[in-house]
């Protein structure tokens, strides 16, 4: 997912107000949304189909959106936006390209994937804070996949994102021409000749048949997504991440088979032996069945493909060009980086982490790694996430 937290000098002033903007995605469950008055409420923009609280440039503003594998815009807006609203933050949780209910883009395999490169990721979240009328944003957040969208928001246009936070995925900056790309064909090459012969899942997820293996799965599909959240995240106790030595097929295979599968498999059946148990599905309070009701509603009517394209621009040229432009450009914002200990995709990119640190980010305010937390750091211990973001806000960043 992607945050920001900006205020606005192109609207006008009005008394401080405590509250979320939800943006372009599914609501969630009504127990668990943001009440609020409707008087304050005005319709978006066209295609935008929520609403928000007019003339938020008094207050402070925190964009979250989906944008990874398994991820919706309810992931960032119920678990930290509330809390970053009643702290005085105006909140906006958008979908990404591809998810949920967005609009814009064309489903299935056969695309323009151009759409889904970062430059035209980042042209969306632009996009959508012009049509907000919004100049200047506080800071932007991003998990996972919105981490390098994160990132490279605040790379292009520092003079709109005012601090960055990026969560579960390190940002290593521009590639250079001899960059390693995840699951490109080189290092899969080298898996390939492995005993027994592995792949890297972005590969994978490259492949026409990625969306209806997940989709049709034997087990279905609410069950693959029941494992597919519990085998990243802290609850697994099998994951015990340690940075890896170098990118090489060697060193990759240490991954759990999650990021580099057993070749004969697909991703279904590599997380099937992740199904929780009746215990931990009732002890599980980060991942409640009314969550996977709307995670599976929505992408039974979307399918994953969206998602999917992205991964495969990853492991392209496309745009490669483009974002080398920016070589030798870093990140001279405060930024700061949040993790689950037990989250392996931290160190899934051999030496991300560690450029991150000391090449990139010129202004970096520090890691945390959160104990017991796994990938969806931001579901699974939200009070924690949401204290490092404020303490960051008020400690780096002028508001």
């Amino acid at each position: 997912g992607v945050a920001f937290s900006y205020s606005s000098t192109g609207l006008p002033s009005t008394p401080p107000r405590r509250a979320a903007v939800r943006l372009g995605s599914t609501a969630p469950h009504p127990q668990r949304s943001m009440p609020m008055d409707s008087s304050q409420l005005r319709a978006l923009p066209a295609p935008i189909k929520e609403q928000y609280l007019e003339n938020p440039d008094s207050a402070k503003l925190t964009l979250r959106a989906g944008g990874s594998l398994g991820e919706e815009g309810i992931t960032c807006r119920v678990d930290t936006g509330r809390q970053l609203a009643e702290a005085g933050y105006y909140v906006i949780a958008p979908d990404q390209r591809g998810y949920g209910r967005t609009l814009g883009w064309e489903q299935g395999y056969d695309v323009d994937l151009q759409k889904f490169s970062l430059p035209n990721l980042v042209s969306d979240i632009l996009t959508l804070l012009f049509r907000l009328k919004i100049d200047s944003v506080l800071s932007v957040v991003g998990h996972d996949f919105g981490s390098p969208v994160a990132g490279w928001c605040g790379l292009i246009r520092p003079d709109i994102f005012h601090s960055v936070v990026l969560m579960s995925a390190p940002f290593p900056g521009a590639p250079t021409p001899k960059s390693d790309r995840p699951g490109g064909a080189d290092i899969n090459i080298g898996l390939t000749e492995m005993d027994p012969s592995r792949k890297h899942y972005q590969w994978y997820y490259s492949t026409r048949e990625a969306d209806s293996d997940m989709l049709d799965c034997q087990q279905g599909f609410r069950s693959f997504l029941r494992a597919y959240f519990f085998v990243k995240s802290g609850d697994n106790r099998k994951n015990a991440p340690y940075p890896l030595t170098a990118y090489s097929a060697e060193f990759l295979a240490q991954l759990p088979t999650y990021y580099v599968m057993q070749a004969c498999e697909n991703m279904a059946e590599t997380v099937e032996y992740g199904l929780p148990s009746g215990g931990d599905i009732a002890s599980c309070t980060w991942l409640t069945e009314q969550d996977l009701d709307i995670y599976e509603n929505e992408f039974t009517r979307t399918g994953l493909q969206g998602g999917l394209n992205w991964y495969r621009c990853g492991v392209s040229e496309i745009a490669r060009d483009i974002l080398q432009l920016f070589r030798k450009v870093v990140l001279k914002q405060p930024t700061l980086f949040i993790a689950g200990a037990r989250d392996w995709g931290v160190f899934q990119s051999p030496g991300a982490y560690e450029r991150m640190q000391t090449e990139i980010c010129i202004d970096f305010k520090g890691t945390h790694l959160i104990d017991g937390a796994g990938h969806w750091v931001q579901q699974e211990n939200p009070d924690r996430v949401n204290r490092l973001l404020l303490d960051f806000f008020c400690d780096h960043v002028a508001t």
